[in-house]
């Protein structure tokens, strides 16, 4: 059993500031994370096998500096660990590289971050199909190109960061296509000039996408894949304002072996919906997130959220959301004083209302739009973990279902080892469409094991018939 003041869990960003914090005030702090190094997705690190032959960006830069600060530090850090449940007061259950593990703490900060959402379309599970945030962990740190031709496809700053990255990285892009329009992203204008040096860069790679000569589709998405074994066309058709196909445009067809795609990011709640504290519909966050005051305090208490898991803000306003939560935490528990925390925290607080402002623009960019859902037709797949097609939900909801639990129950959509995770979005804003709203939904239930496991692991050896049994009943 490791014990400690605090667990961090989740070593991006947010998590390694939240974690450096509560240590610095005296905490005895363990940061947990199932990669291997810290960094998060936006800052990952390369494989330790590899070595860098050229400057990889800022990124990977100010990467460095959080590891290296970590390094440094008295946080005790647990890397390649996969917890699978979460109990209150706060203990961690965990598969460890070589056994199973237990973490106690006092308090429990959560910095878990995002996963992508992806609304459905025709052939998006080829091969060759892949999300936007999985070809940046390919691009950043495996250094490999998604294919050989790629097309970028989406919405928010992912849709840009990747399409550079493959021009950068010698890959030919095929297209760009967007949800968004110039108008969408004039209209953030004010908001995202409080960050001049981001809005400068998002500025220079779209020059960069230009100068290449690449078809830059605003207003479109992706109607459809197709190709035997894996993506070989790709179509694309335009859309309106609420992103719903404009039938009587007609569709483009590119040919790509690649498609990089991803409709946005959510806020990850699996441990904070285990835990039952208190949520909220924030479609200007990302969708649900745990209801929090301004220091990121939870229902529960000595739980605290911080991070894109407490909504979409970027990775700036990640750094200064996870310190605030440290700091919160140290006060908490007696280790900062009243008056050391205001002191602090005063300088902190205005800081983070710049950097969220920025990231909360850019967030817009992802708010759900239900006219994305005509990309999905009744034949396609929505649960890929269970093979459930848009017919089958579909009949469900003729047939009475009327929250996300009883559709989950009735089709096993959200059953499988994503749990949800991949369709969930998806299939709630489809029930969402016939009651009213996402509020009304709900949340699917969180049920350990949070991640997949082997299910030996968590078995001793035995045998059965060393399995003591009672004598029988006397007759």
């Amino acid at each position: 059993m490791h014990r400690s003041d605090v667990i961090v869990l989740g070593a991006g960003p947010a998590g390694v500031s939240a974690a450096l914090a509560a240590s610095q005030c005296g905490l005895r702090v363990c940061l947990v994370d199932e990669a291997p190094l810290a960094g998060g997705q936006i800052y990952k690190a390369l494989p330790s096998s590899f070595k860098a032959k050229k400057t990889l960006g800022l990124d990977f830069e100010q990467g460095s500096s959080l590891r290296e600060a970590l390094d440094s530090s008295d946080v005790e850090t647990f890397f390649g660990r996969t917890v699978w449940l979460v109990r209150d007061g706060f203990t961690l259950e965990v598969v460890g590289p070589e056994e199973l593990e237990s973490f106690e703490a006092k308090s429990l900060i959560l910095a878990t971050g995002t996963h992508e959402r992806i609304i459905p379309f025709p052939g998006w599970t080829l091969p060759g199909v892949i999300g936007l945030g999985a070809a940046t962990l390919l691009l950043k740190s495996q250094q490999i190109l998604p294919g050989r031709r790629t097309i970028v496809a989406g919405a928010g700053p992912l849709l840009l960061a990747v399409a550079v990255k493959v021009l950068e990285s010698g890959g030919e892009l095929v297209a760009v296509v967007d949800l968004n329009s110039a108008a969408d992203v004039l209209r953030l204008a004010p908001s995202l000039m409080g960050r001049p040096d981001l809005a400068f860069q998002g500025i220079s790679w779209m020059a960069r996408i230009h100068a290449a000569g690449v078809p830059f589709l605003s207003r479109h998405t992706i109607v459809a894949a197709k190709g035997a074994e894996q993506v070989r066309e790709v179509h694309v058709q335009p859309v309106d304002q609420e992103w719903k196909l404009l039938h009587d445009r007609k569709a483009q067809v590119f040919e790509a072996d690649a498609l990089c795609v991803g409709h946005g990011l959510v806020p990850v709640t699996e441990v904070s919906r285990l835990l039952g504290v208190d949520h909220e519909y924030r479609p200007d966050l990302g969708g649900w997130v745990a209801s929090h005051d301004e220091f990121f305090r939870t229902s529960l208490s000595m739980l605290y959220v911080t991070g894109d898991g407490a909504g979409i803000a970027g990775a700036r306003a990640a750094q200064l959301r996870g310190k605030m939560a440290g700091l919160v935490a140290a006060h908490d528990i007696g280790k900062l004083s009243r008056e050391d925390f205001y002191r602090v925290t005063s300088k902190l607080k205005g800081q983070l209302r710049r950097a969220e402002r920025f990231g909360q623009a850019m967030s817009q960019l992802m708010r759900f739009r239900p006219g994305l859902l005509s990309t999905i037709t009744a034949e396609t797949i929505m649960c890929r973990c269970e093979d459930v097609c848009r017919d089958e939900i579909e009949e469900a909801l003729n047939e009475g279902a009327c929250d996300l639990n009883q559709l989950k129950a009735w089709t096993r959509c959200g059953m499988g080892p994503c749990q949800g995770r991949m369709c969930g979005e998806a299939v709630a804003s489809l029930l969402a469409s016939r009651i009213g709203g996402r509020e009304q939904l709900g949340q699917w239930t969180s049920r350990a094991p949070l991640r997949p496991i082997p299910m030996d692991i968590l078995t001793a050896d035995y045998c059965y018939e060393a399995i003591p049994l009672p004598k029988p009943l006397p007759r």
